[in-house]
């Protein structure tokens, strides 16, 4: 299995940027797809981004899509998600995951094995 930790979450004013990362222990990191999702108070969780192993493909939701990038750094094996212009509606825990088989980013939560504790992200209009 592999261990996710999220870090980096916070509060923040509209319009401002925060960059969570997630870091990897445990079993191998690669060569599958990492994703980030995010629950609103009182919704359900939602797909945010994913990228596979090397980076080269990503995907995101298109409520982010030109705000949010999604990177990763095999040697320290950590994902990052920088989140520009945000927005209250950003509002959210955010959680990053992990896929186990799946090499291609994948929207769907299923396709996800390993899933990080959650860092809460508020964005203060």
């Amino acid at each position: 299995q592999v261990q996710l930790v999220e870090s980096g979450g916070g509060l923040v004013q509209a319009g401002g940027s925060l960059r969570l990362s997630c870091a990897a222990t445990g079993r191998t990191f690669g060569p599958y797809a990492m994703g980030w999702f995010r629950q609103p108070p009182g919704k359900e969780r939602e797909f945010v981004a994913a990228s596979s192993y090397s980076g080269t493909n990503t995907d995101y939701g298109d409520s982010v899509k030109g705000r949010f990038t999604i990177s990763r750094d095999v040697v320290k094996k950590t994902v990052y998600l920088q989140m520009n212009s945000l927005k209250p509606e950003d509002t959210a825990i955010y959680y990053c995951a992990a896929s186990l088989t799946v090499r291609s980013p994948v929207r769907g939560p299923t396709s996800y094995d390993s899933w990080g504790q959650g860092t809460q992200v508020t964005v203060s209009s």
